[in-house]
C-alpha cells in the first residue's frame, strides 16, 4: 500500500504529524537508550491506557520511527526499538528535555524521569 503524499505548510507541522500525539514523544524518549518490551513501556508511561499505548506504538511503527519485534516464546514478548529514522529525532527530544528542565527548575520542581538532566 502506497502512503498518501501529505501537504505541509510548515516544517514544524511535518514534524508534529510524525511525533504529535499524547505519548509518542515519551515512547521515543524511553527508546532512545535501549530497546524495551511493551510491558516496560507500559510501566514507564503509567498514564497511557493499553489501547492508547498500542495505538501510539502502531503509528510510530507505520511511519518508520520504531521497529517492532515479536519474540516467539510463551507468552510471546514484543520488543520495540528506534530505527535509524527514529534516532534522528533524538536531538529534538534532548532539546525538549532541556527546555522542560529549565521550565521545571523555574517552578522548583524536580523531574522524576531524568533527575540528572536538571540543575546543569
Amino acid at each position: 500500500m502506497k502512503a498518501e503524499q501529505k501537504q505541509f505548510n510548515c516544517p514544524v507541522e511535518a514534524t508534529l504529524s510524525l511525533i504529535g500525539g499524547k505519548y509518542k514523544p515519551l515512547v521515543l524518549w524511553h527508546l532512545k537508550s535501549q530497546p524495551l518490551h511493551y510491558m516496560e513501556l507500559q510501566r514507564l508511561i503509567p498514564n497511557a491506557t493499553p489501547k492508547m499505548l498500542s495505538g501510539q506504538l502502531h503509528d510510530l511503527e507505520d511511519c518508520g520511527m520504531i521497529n517492532r519485534e515479536v519474540i516467539p516464546e510463551k507468552p510471546p514478548k514484543t520488543i520495540y526499538s528506534l530505527t535509524a529514522f527514529g534516532k534522528s529525532i533524538i536531538p529534538v527530544l534532548n532539546a525538549m528535555c532541556d527546555w522542560g528542565t529549565a521550565y521545571l527548575d523555574g517552578l522548583d520542581i524536580q523531574p522524576v524521569c531524568c533527575p540528572s538532566q536538571s540543575k546543569k
